[in-house]
């Protein structure tokens, strides 16, 4: 039974977003396919404690579901001589498992193009992304988008049914078509690849798979769309992220921070690949956010051949990144880069402008608050600020980091 419960377990962590894809590109019903996708899961429980797991279970899955997306049709009497059709259509998870291991990553793209159909409300586009085929959580989501999750779980409720009622066909629009969409796409992909870099420890493998998802889907776009400038600066912003990724953590699983980590462990082939696909960018001659924010995260990489990191460089980079889009995170990263470049009073000038309806729940614009403050020999007020770094943490190796530059803070005053 344990095997049997693990086997499930682990197909939802690996296979809900494709297996979801796959079936609602096929009924062009996301509402219709989640439902029976989870029923499916359910069957699984019931069944394979006695039958034993199957040699192809997400093969077994799809077919469960599709037996429940016709049952339902026939019980509601719609599609009636569709069915024969959408039947043969589904029966290929089960007939053809090799060619669908093949067909999934192209209906994943499918399905995040749909996603951004005008039909649905364009705040909503990312967050139906990341749920139905990314298999992101309404509470992941909700924190991504700093509101509280039974607020996102409504929203993407709402959502679904409208894009039901709409009529939504899951299928790649026209190529003059994807402009329009492909901002909300880039940002889902963008969601998902900061998702699985934020599970560096190890204790949510979903989570930490889907760094490779996105980096898969972020070349998949670049073959869609080869010259298109903001496609080649979201894969290079991910490619020089995931360069860093061995030396996020110490041997024991420490946080290491950037300015610490040893160069010798970043990889110089996807710094190199990132580059590459920065210069390509470059040529279009048209600058967007994953071109500056990747631009940002070269000159941090500079520092395996320099030795140095070149604040200044980064702190004007950051103002281009805020006039193009202010988000809070931006917005932090100016004033970070601002109080390394030219002074811890610049940076927390920059960081007090932050709106604090923006601020209040964003826990890396506390953690900044209490390094500045504490530069600036405000130590009260920086033990505050940790305080609430620490509490709004949800990483357990950063917040231990947290709670030692918090220990030292205490010792400094103690010894004053």
């Amino acid at each position: 039974m344990v095997e049997a419960q693990d086997a499930v377990e682990r197909a939802a962590r690996e296979s809900y977003g494709r297996l979801l894809a796959y079936l609602a590109v096929q009924w062009r019903d996301v509402a219709a396919a989640e439902d029976a996708l989870a029923d499916a899961f359910v069957a699984a429980l019931a069944s394979w404690p006695r039958t034993g797991v199957p040699a192809k279970p997400d093969a077994w899955l799809l077919t469960a579901a599709r037996r429940r997306l016709i049952d339902g049709a026939r019980r509601a009497r719609v599609q009636a001589q569709a069915l024969p059709e959408l039947a043969g259509r589904l029966q290929q998870a089960a007939d053809a498992p090799g060619e669908l291991a093949a067909a999934l990553p192209d209906e994943r793209l499918r399905m995040l193009l749909a996603c951004a159909h005008p039909a649905v409300d364009p705040a909503m586009r990312t967050p139906l992304m990341l749920q139905t085929v990314l298999g992101l959580d309404a509470a992941r989501i909700a924190s991504a988008f700093v509101v509280k999750p039974a607020t996102m779980a409504q929203r993407l409720t709402r959502t679904k049914a409208k894009l039901r009622e709409a009529g939504v066909r899951f299928e790649l629009p026209e190529r003059e078509e994807l402009p329009q969409r492909l901002d909300a796409v880039l940002e889902a992909v963008y969601a998902a690849y900061g998702s699985g870099w934020d599970e560096a420890s190890g204790a949510d493998s979903r989570r930490r798979e889907l760094a490779g998802e996105a980096l898969y889907l972020g070349r998949l776009l670049q073959r869609l769309l080869p010259a298109e400038p903001e496609v080649l600066g979201l894969l290079a912003l991910m490619l020089h992220c995931e360069a860093r990724r061995p030396a996020r953590r110490t041997g024991s699983g420490a946080y290491m921070p950037l300015s610490e980590q040893p160069v010798g462990l970043w990889s110089a082939a996807l710094i190199g690949e990132a580059e590459g696909c920065l210069a390509r960018a470059a040529q279009a001659g048209r600058t967007g956010r994953f071109q500056l924010q990747a631009a940002i995260q070269s000159v941090h990489n500079d520092r395996a051949r320099t030795g140095y990191t070149d604040w200044e460089a980064i702190a004007l980079l950051y103002e281009g990144l805020v006039r193009t889009a202010p988000t809070v995170a931006a917005l932090v990263g100016r004033a970070a880069a601002a109080g390394e470049a030219r002074g811890a009073a610049s940076g927390f000038a920059l960081l007090a402008a932050v709106p604090a309806a923006a601020a209040d729940g964003y826990q890396p614009y506390w953690a900044l608050a209490a390094h500045l403050l504490t530069q600036l020999g405000r130590s009260e007020q920086a033990a505050a600020a940790y305080s609430r770094a620490i509490g709004l943490c949800a990483d357990p190796a950063v917040r231990d980091f947290l709670l030692r530059q918090s220990a030292r803070l205490e010792r400094q005053e103690r010894q004053e």
